[in-house]
């Protein structure tokens, strides 16, 4: 869960104690529920990692799944600008709505598996490695291997890219395809972190290839 959480100034006074908490997946940013918390079901969420709300109609806590065993399980919360409305990023397991639907709007959430924490897709995993790899590049923790890389510097990470990129290379001509899997992925991280450094996002680099797959697209 998202450390920035714990120190947000949540104003519960303006709506006699609650506040609404839109809950969204983390991987398809599908929006999957709306929500109230109090301040005691705010501290459960972030004490357990899993959402809880505050039922207005049985004026008590309830975590999501604690029933049917669909809960919600909090990647980050975010405050708005005036402070009174959470969005609330999870890894939802299984069906959100007691419909037995995935949203509370019977619209279909792609990346749910029925009893398991994993989204279908792992591509839409880059973007949340990138949020973490940011949020280590604000907070600078001691012990990371990130945080080396940053004090590190530019040319560190980018001669970090080309060694893992050669790697990659050797692996393709001479190893095994596991291997390839492997030497890539530390490829790939380490150039989210170059672009980390630059102010630069993978979503940019999507784009572009995005960009040349339409039709009478040339090279710069």
């Amino acid at each position: 869960m998202n450390a920035d959480s714990e120190k947000m100034n949540i104003d519960f006074d303006k709506m006699d104690g609650l506040v609404p908490a839109i809950i969204q997946d983390a991987d398809t940013r599908q929006v999957l529920m709306l929500g109230y918390m109090n301040a005691e079901a705010y501290a459960k969420t972030l004490a357990e990692g899993r959402v809880t709300f505050f039922s207005r109609t049985r004026q008590c806590l309830w975590t999501k799944g604690e029933t049917s065993g669909n809960f919600l399980n909090v990647v980050s919360i975010k405050n708005d600008c005036d402070n009174d409305t959470l969005l609330i990023r999870v890894h939802p397991v299984g069906p959100v709505c007691h419909t037995g639907t995935d949203t509370c709007w019977g619209e279909e959430n792609k990346s749910i598996a029925a009893s398991t924490d994993t989204p279908a897709n792992p591509l839409l995993f880059l973007s949340e490695l990138q949020d973490f790899i940011e949020q280590r590049h604000r907070e600078m923790p001691e012990g990371s291997y990130t945080t080396s890389l940053f004090r590190d510097g530019l040319n560190r990470m980018a001669q970090k890219v080309g060694e893992e990129a050669l790697e990659l290379v050797i692996e393709a001509c001479n190893g095994t395809d596991e291997r390839m899997i492997y030497e890539g992925s530390d490829m790939l991280y380490h150039l989210i972190v170059l672009l980390t450094s630059k102010g630069l996002r993978i979503e940019q680099m999507a784009a572009e290839l995005q960009e040349r797959h339409a039709p009478g697209w040339k090279k710069h």
